[in-house]
Formats: structure tokens, C-alpha cells, sequence
């Protein structure tokens, strides 16, 4: 356990990015709420997403992580839920393909409510409100009325958190997820994409090994490994009282976990090392991220791993870097040699959404698609030159058909954006884009593979 921490101690640290509650009574009492509410995910759950983490940091499995930049109350539906789960399945497959590894699957789902903002205002004409900060802290219509932070607002995200929950286990456990089932999926994208071929050879290939698997008699009758899947929760730690309130010490092991989600972040904007945000994480034995943007010195780095992984611990602490696409090959490096040299065990990610992000000429906050795969292809080349493991990627997308991210095979265009755009915050990606992306990323994770020397030409 983490020296001289309990889940309150941040309170007397600096807390950044934080609702100002004009009634604290009934924050009080929201909170006393919370704290008498079941846990959303159990302890047991986050040591074994541990386990696997620990596995990328070795470099013998590989992170996906993705989902929306911010859940909504609104676009609450079944429906919803069930087709991003159903994008991060078929991404998942093409990568644990293309890298013959397994893939780790982290879903931005059931509890990412809470966004950081670069102004505390908003003005629109001559009318300045209070920053809409995500559904569980205010409301997005500009009034003032509904930009006042309810307190009221945090039950509501842990309802629907438990709802959501509930329908990922289910999918993940009851079929859904049977591999021949995501794979034929894919094959149905393979034949509807402008870039059909390109991915065709892949899927072939895919297909004929699911075949002799199944001749072998390896078939989700037979192999509970085929038929079902491990996939994990996880969100920005960002409203603290929240996170306070869903977190509990575990009988078995006498250990505080926040129970709100199996993994969480510190984000950019609050990774002060004598922050709330960083004196909270710091005793939860959750895994946990750090996100590294263009400001990240190494001082600061190894000053946050240290108070965050005292101890060393593979698969607790990831590094989740937001460099931008043209930035990455010379601001990475040097945080890379640092961390390595001083022997600290962290996941590498990259988050190629944060940093290329643009406005259009028509007003619309976008992503180019091309921008987003070069800091990924960057990504990819500092460690390939650093010697270390690429250990994952963290897309913000959905499953719905939105235009939100330019570009890509169905060559969105500035003019195409307000079609279907539909977020309550950062564009992401639409389930095309997203799987488009897998498919790329799976070939640059086979030509690294295929780079290798073998055993034997490395003289084992």
C-alpha cells in the first residue's frame, strides 16, 4: 500500500480541471450515495487485466485501447454499445493477426463521462457560460441552467456505467464474441471497402487458419478461447469525489481499488507530480496511465513513474503519448532512451488522436485520418530504432457511422462533416475508419515481425 494515502488525501493537493459545485450539501450527499452503491468492477478483474499488461511491458502481447472521447446520456442505446464493442472485436482480431500476439482489449466505455477543457469559459455571440465538461458534470445545451455542475449528474453515470457494464459481459461472454463470428465481419468490410484488396490477402489468410484450427477440432464447441473474450473498462480519472466514492479496500488483499473501472489515466492537463490527480492514482493498485504530450520533459516523467510504480511493477503504469504526427520522431526518443536506461518498466502507447487535431474551414473541430496514421507509423519507427516494444495503440471512435475524422477509404471530405457529426467533444473515428486502421496497423506490426531475426540468425 501507498505510504502515508487514503482515498482522500488528494484533497489537500492541487486539483486542476475541477467542477466548482455551488451546493455542497448535496455533493455530500451524492457522495455518501456512491459509497453505499456495488462496485461497478471488482478487484479480482483489474490484477488479471494487470497480469496481461504486465505481458505488453514484456513485449508478448499488444493494447488496444478505444472507445468514445465522451459518453453521453443522450446516446444512450443498446445499440450503441453493441457496435463499438463489435469494431474493437474485429480490430482486435485483425491485430492479434498481423502481430501473432494477443491483444489486450481496454474499451473507453462505462465511465468516460468527464472531460478536461482548455478554457474554464465558453462564449458564444456575446455570451460567456461556464465549459461544458461532460455529461456527468453539466449539460452540453448552452444555458445557463444546464451549465451549473450537478452533483445528481454522478448517479446518473453510474447507472448507465452499470448498464453498459453489464451488456460488455454479456457480449463478451455469451458468444458474441466467437472469433469465426468477428472474422466474418471483417470479411463482410473487406468486400465493402474501396480498399478491399489490400486487406483481402490478410483475411484469406485469416480464413484458412481459422479452417485448419477447425479441422483440428479447435472450434468454440470444443475451446471456451474461441467463443469468449476478456475485455476491460477504463476512463480518465478526472472528477475525484466520483472516483473517491467508488473506491474500496479489497478483502482479500487489503488494497484499495477504484472500482469505477479496471484501468484509469491521468491526462495531460493534471499530471502535476504534486497534483490531486496525481496523489490519487498513486494508491489505488489499479492499473493505471499517464498521458505524455509535447510538454513532457524526462525529469517530470520519471519523477511521475516513480510516485506512481514505486515498486517497478510490470503492467501497472503505461505511458500514453500524444505528440502529434509531426513531433513524434523527435520528441518520443528522448523520453524512450530515458526510461529505458533508468530501468523503469512502463507500457508504451500511442495516442494518435489528441495532437492532430484541426479546425475546418466550415467551424468543425476535425482529425485528418492520414495525420492520424503517420503519428502511429512515427510511433512505431522511434521504437523499432530505440530497440523497444510499440505496446499499443488508444483510438478514440465509435461504432456508429459518424463524420467526424477526415479522410480515409471513404475519403471524407470538410464538406462531408456535417452529415452525421454527432460527438459531444473530440471527433473520433467511425467504425470504418477505425477497422480501416487495424488493417494498416496489423501490416506494420507484420513487417516488424517479419524484420526479426529468427533463432537462428541470431545464432540461438
Amino acid at each position: 500500500m501507498a505510504k502515508n494515502w487514503a482515498p482522500d488525501t488528494w484533497r489537500g493537493k492541487p486539483a486542476l480541471q475541477m467542477p466548482q459545485y455551488p451546493d455542497a450539501e448535496r455533493l455530500s450527499a451524492v457522495e455518501d450515495n456512491l459509497r453505499r452503491m456495488p462496485p461497478l468492477v471488482f478487484a479480482g478483474e483489474a490484477r488479471s487485466l494487470k497480469r496481461q499488461l504486465a505481458r505488453v511491458a514484456d513485449g508478448q502481447a499488444f493494447l488496444l485501447q478505444g472507445g468514445d472521447c465522451a459518453e453521453s446520456f443522450a446516446e444512450f442505446h443498446p445499440d450503441n454499445i453493441r457496435d463499438t464493442f463489435r469494431v474493437l472485436l474485429q480490430m482486435a482480431v485483425v491485430l492479434t493477426f498481423g502481430a501473432t500476439l494477443p491483444v489486450v482489449k481496454v474499451g473507453r466505455m462505462a465511465g468516460q463521462f468527464v472531460k478536461p477543457r482548455s478554457d474554464d469559459f465558453e462564449t458564444q455571440g456575446d455570451v460567456t457560460l461556464p465549459s461544458y465538461r461532460g455529461d456527468m458534470v453539466n449539460g452540453i445545451e448552452f444555458t445557463e441552467e444546464a451549465r451549473i455542475p450537478d452533483p445528481d449528474r454522478m448517479m446518473q453515470g453510474y447507472n448507465q456505467s452499470a448498464s453498459t457494464l453489464n451488456l460488455i459481459r454479456a457480449f463478451a461472454q455469451g458468444g458474441y464474441a466467437d472469433l469465426q463470428k468477428v472474422h466474418q465481419w471483417n470479411l463482410g468490410f473487406v468486400q465493402d471497402s474501396p480498399l478491399g484488396e489490400r486487406y483481402r490477402d490478410l483475411a484469406n489468410r485469416l480464413d484458412e487458419t481459422l479452417g485448419f484450427m477447425a479441422a483440428c477440432g479447435i472450434t468454440a464447441e470444443t475451446t471456451p478461447q474461441i467463443r469468449e473474450t476478456d475485455f476491460f473498462t477504463a476512463h480518465e480519472s478526472l472528477l475525484l469525489p466520483y472516483e473517491q466514492a467508488m473506491t474500496r479496500v479489497d478483502s482479500t488483499t487489503g488494497d484499495w481499488y477504484d472500482t469505477s473501472a479496471h484501468f484509469l489515466w491521468i491526462g495531460d492537463r493534471t499530471r502535476q507530480p504534486d497534483g490531486a490527480h496525481v496523489e490519487f492514482l498513486r494508491g489505488i493498485a489499479n492499473p493505471i496511465g499517464i498521458k505524455a504530450g509535447p510538454t513532457t520533459d524526462t525529469d517530470d516523467l520519471l519523477t511521475l513513474i516513480d510516485t506512481l510504480n514505486p515498486d517497478n511493477e510490470a503492467g501497472r503504469l503505461t505511458v500514453i503519448t500524444r505528440m502529434g504526427a509531426d513531433s513524434v520522431e523527435s520528441l518520443l526518443p528522448p523520453l524512450v532512451r530515458t526510461i529505458e536506461r533508468e530501468g523503469k518498466k512502463v507500457i508504451w502507447v500511442c495516442d494518435p488522436m489528441h495532437a492532430n487535431t484541426e479546425k475546418s474551414a466550415n467551424g468543425y473541430k476535425t482529425r485528418p485520418v492520414d495525420r492520424i496514421l503517420a503519428e502511429v507509423q512515427g510511433f512505431f519507427a522511434v521504437h523499432a530504432a530505440e530497440g523497444t516494444h510499440a505496446g499499443g495503440v488508444h483510438f478514440e471512435m465509435t461504432g456508429q457511422d459518424v463524420t467526424e475524422c477526415t479522410g480515409g477509404a471513404q475519403a471524407i471530405t470538410e464538406a462531408n462533416l456535417s452529415a452525421r457529426y454527432h460527438t459531444h467533444c473530440d471527433p473520433r473515428l467511425n467504425a470504418k475508419q477505425a477497422l480501416e486502421l487495424a488493417f494498416l496497423l496489423a501490416e506494420i506490426l507484420k513487417d516488424g515481425r517479419d524484420s526479426k531475426p529468427s533463432l537462428a540468425q541470431a545464432g540461438g
